[in-house]
């Protein structure tokens, strides 16, 4: 960490999936994409939002983070 800023590649792809979440929903809404593609689609962005914050303990920069709660 530097700066206060994590260089942590992993602290952009929730923010990265978001965006595709709403990329789908522009396509679907142009029919560019049908409904069940983009259902199939935001899905599954939805769920490697998930990982991606599962796999966020793994990450150094958290492992000396300390949680507000615990003071």
């Amino acid at each position: 960490m530097q700066g206060g800023m994590c260089k942590c590649p992993h602290h952009k792809m929730a923010p990265f999936f978001l965006v595709l979440i709403g990329v789908v929903f522009l396509l679907k809404a142009l029919n560019y994409v049908t409904a069940g593609a983009a259902d199939v689609i935001w899905g599954v962005l939805v769920m490697c939002i998930g990982f991606q914050k599962m796999a966020r303990g793994m990450c150094k920069c958290y492992m000396n983070h300390t949680c507000a709660c615990a003071k």
